[in-house]
């Protein structure tokens, strides 16, 4: 009994990670190959989130409710990192005008857990629980730096990436350029990498021990933002708050 329960849990948190910005209601067929699930399994998970309140059935498509939000909360309001971060990010947004988030790596993505909004918000898709592809990321890149190099390289082997924009790094020389430079530089800078319009820059933190734990981004606007701006006024602010950080971890 033990082992079916957790098994049902298991499919039923897979169906929640398959909504996202690119998949904001499923059908049961979407939620089936976005899984792998059956479709019967898929059907009864779908339905059970549901009867709890998590998602909503139109007669065709299911939706998440703000009940999810809970299920976030647990861990950033309870979580040691993005509670320290936060008052970091409230700092760097106040210093440069300009919305500040913190990324961890989670499997091949940069997955989000701490954000301060800024008085100009652009449509970046930016939140909490929100995920990125490392390799097109500003946040992406700099956490690729933790990895050694046999990681590295089994990672960059999935070459070549799919272009989110013609400027998009999608060959294996392309994202170890951008990960040497993020190591060198104590920064990664993308322009319009990850979306035509979006400059972004993102520091590490490192813990006591050296070890690299997350980054630190901010993304702009093109046509407000140069990349010279972000290298010589934003990277020493980020860069200062995420050696602080870094001290209290």
């Amino acid at each position: 009994m033990a082992v079916e329960g957790m098994a049902g849990l298991a499919k039923g948190l897979a169906i929640l990670e398959a909504f996202g910005d690119g998949a904001p209601r499923l059908t049961i067929s979407d939620a089936s190959r976005a899984t792998g699930l059956s479709r019967a399994a898929a059907r009864r998970c779908l339905t059970t989130l549901t009867e709890l309140g998590y998602v909503t059935f139109d007669g065709k498509f299911f939706a998440p409710t703000p009940r999810i939000l809970r299920i976030g909360a647990a861990y950033s309001e309870s979580a040691p990192l993005p509670q320290l971060a936060q008052p970091h990010l409230a700092a760097i947004r106040d210093a440069i005008d300009e919305s500040a988030s913190m990324a961890v790596r989670y499997d091949n993505e940069s997955l989000f857990i701490a954000r301060s909004e800024g008085s100009r918000i652009i449509n970046t898709g930016i939140r909490v629980g929100a995920r990125l592809p490392l390799y097109a990321s500003s946040t992406g890149q700099v956490l690729l730096g933790d990895m050694d190099s046999t990681e590295l390289a089994d990672y960059l082997a999935a070459a070549p990436f799919p272009a989110r924009t013609p400027k998009t790094p999608t060959t294996a020389s392309a994202v170890e350029d951008r990960v040497r430079a993020a190591r060198a530089t104590g920064m990664a800078i993308t322009s319009e990498e990850l979306e035509v319009g979006l400059l972004s820059i993102a520091v590490p933190v490192h813990d006591p021990s050296g070890r690299l734990v997350a980054a630190i981004s901010v993304s702009a606007s093109s046509s407000r933002v140069t990349v010279d701006e972000l290298r010589d006024r934003f990277a020493p602010v980020m860069q200062q708050h995420a050696a602080a950080l870094g001290r209290q971890l």
